[in-house]
């Protein structure tokens, strides 16, 4: 399974450099309306796509299955046989013509919201970089979707800062692992050491998100990410310039 965009640091996978194609399901929840998706250049078999992700309403989404080859499932469960017999059971047809209706308005607002985007992003990590030290981008400098952007804040847990963070809708992972404490999986798999993982914060700009909240998220960012740190003995004994790697830990020296 690949994940075209990845929720937890939205990273564009080149698949279609792969020489081998294989029968493969692509979650296209977070690229959906934000980046160009071609199917047939991408080599798609399977694409799953969310409706509140482009705000249009949440509840629904969409399966995208290709016929030629032809890609053969099991439904889940029988019925009346709707939807080529894939997915039995009457549609919400309020909730369809809602997520049709945010995918036409999405590709005609793509350029403009993609600019908007941007900017807010650029403004956001120059932002986060000249006003809080020891902290890290995480993901590729261009291969990922600007919207959703990654840091690690040395010497602070991510959920104390999340909690900090009252006034500001952010996560430190996906939903989709929302009730595990484990450090993110997708951070792992892109070299990020547990303790950077555990310090990880997520934020999402999109459409509606204003210069305004930017500045208001940096400001809230600079005053707590200082104080857990004045809260932290090892964040201290940095300060004082001791290398926490050259330390043997109590809890080592029994090993």
């Amino acid at each position: 399974m690949f994940d075209e965009a990845n929720h937890g640091c939205v990273y564009i996978n080149l698949i279609n450099t792969y020489f081998i194609h294989l029968q493969s399901q692509n979650t296209a929840a977070q690229m959906l309306g934000k980046l160009p998706i071609d199917v047939n250049e991408m080599k798609i078999d399977l694409m799953s796509l969310s409706s509140h992700k482009i705000y249009g309403p949440k509840g629904v989404g969409a399966l995208y299955v290709r016929r030629r080859p032809r890609v053969r499932l099991e439904p889940l469960f029988s019925g009346g046989g709707q939807e080529r017999g894939l997915r039995s059971g009457t549609l919400a047809h309020t909730l369809c013509a809602g997520f049709g209706a945010a995918c036409e308005l999405a590709e005609k607002e793509m350029e403009v919201d993609d600019a908007w985007v941007r900017y807010l992003s650029e403004k956001l990590c120059k932002g986060l970089e000249e006003r809080i030290p020891m902290i890290t981008r995480n993901g590729h400098e261009d291969l990922r979707y600007p919207g959703c952007v990654n840091y690690s804040f040395a010497y602070v847990e991510g959920e104390s800062l999340l909690m900090a963070l009252k006034n500001v809708a952010v996560s430190s992972g996906s939903a989709c692992t929302s009730a595990s404490l484990e450090p993110s999986y997708v951070l792992r798999a892109l070299g990020v050491d547990d303790e950077l993982a555990h310090g990880s914060l997520r934020f999402g700009l999109g459409r509606f998100t204003s210069e305004a909240e930017v500045d208001f998220l940096l400001d809230l960012l600079e005053e707590h990410v200082g104080r857990l740190r004045e809260m932290s003995p090892l964040w201290e004994m940095v300060q004082e310039g001791i290398d926490l790697k050259t330390i043997q830990w109590s809890q080592d020296a029994h090993h």
